[in-house]
């Protein structure tokens, strides 16, 4: 078989550390494909609406459907592009942060539009259910977390964050929470932060962190690491959204701090924060300001050896990437396409 994805975000200067990008060539692994950018242009913050995304490569889309038996597309939110309309194949359209409750008429159109409409949260596939959409599928996301091991912090070791979601936008350092870390670092003279960068913007970061004074407790990763070891001196992982559609709805950063027996800080916004509250292994932060994430820090560091324990528990039953596998590859057949392993 041969799938074309198509992804909605620009070309990344470090592309194997986007979650997406790794969820794509997982599945290219399996099934084969190539990808294709719907977004227009090479660099972040287009102001092209949204609903032209993906028409100006329509000639080559229909081109190459010649080719391919499936189109998979991944999208923060269910929007329904207009260019699906065109497409004569199968279309796979995989939600990648959530569904708004707002949202109720764009997923009804993207219904009408795609074979099926892949969500990663329950909660997020009952409320399709409840507007009557009925080709929906649940897929949580999976991860290989073999290669992570739990190892003990080293002695002395300041209390230490990692951001592993950085921004694509200058807007970004506000609604990711980056701006309100570094200014929960500046008032916590003892807390370190790592964060993970993605090739973009890092004059941007590096002048904030000048800017604050950071330069001894901020450390910029602007480069692929092996995150295993990077977790290894943390003592946490974050990962913050003003809005449920900016993240992933279990962010690869978060899946591996578990894996590696770290607890991790998320989002009230995010979807992963109810199984974060239901495990305990992890503190959900109310809001994107260094008053709700210093609380949130302290609630963490006053039982630390605790939610260290249930980072280990909440890992063991994280989905596996061949579960996801096995998952869309039944999606595929559903649409009536050959699968061969």
């Amino acid at each position: 078989m041969n799938v074309l994805y198509h992804v909605t975000m620009p070309p990344s200067p470090l592309p194997t550390c986007d979650a997406v990008v790794q969820e794509v060539d997982a599945l290219r692994g399996r099934f084969g494909g190539e990808v294709v950018h719907l977004y227009p242009g090479r660099t972040p913050g287009s102001r092209i609406p949204r609903r032209w995304w993906g028409l100006q490569r329509l000639p080559a889309l229909r081109w190459l459907e010649r080719q391919v038996d499936l189109h998979h597309v991944f999208n923060p939110d269910p929007f329904p592009f207009p260019v699906l309309r065109w497409l004569r194949r199968p279309v796979v359209y995989t939600v990648v942060a959530g569904v708004r409750e707002s949202g109720r008429d764009e997923a009804q159109r993207l219904a009408r539009r795609v074979h099926t409409l892949v969500v990663p949260t329950p909660d997020d596939l009952a409320r399709l259910q409840g507007w009557s959409i009925d080709n929906a599928a649940l897929v949580r996301p999976g991860l290989d977390l073999a290669h992570f091991s739990c190892t003990a912090i080293p002695a002395g070791q300041p209390p230490t964050l990692l951001l592993g979601s950085a921004p694509w936008t200058v807007e970004q350092f506000h609604s990711k929470g980056v701006e309100a870390l570094l200014e929960l670092a500046q008032g916590m003279p003892e807390l370190h932060l790592v964060l993970l960068w993605r090739g973009l913007l890092v004059d941007e970061i590096a002048r904030r962190v000048r800017a604050r004074g950071l330069e001894e407790r901020v450390e910029v990763l602007n480069r692929q690491v092996d995150v295993n070891q990077v977790l290894a001196r943390v003592h946490a992982a974050v990962a913050l959204a003003a809005d449920e559609t900016l993240i992933k709805a279990y962010p690869h950063s978060l899946l591996e701090a578990l894996a590696a027996g770290r607890p991790v800080l998320v989002s009230r916004s995010i979807p992963m924060a109810a199984c974060v509250e239901r495990e305990r292994c992890g503190v959900v932060v109310e809001g994107i300001d260094a008053h709700s994430l210093r609380a949130a820090v302290q609630r963490l560091l006053d039982d630390y050896a605790g939610y260290r324990q249930r980072a280990l528990a909440a890992a063991a039953r994280t989905p596996t990437l061949t579960g996801m596998l096995d998952a869309y590859q039944q999606i595929y057949k559903a649409a009536g396409v050959a699968c061969e392993r």
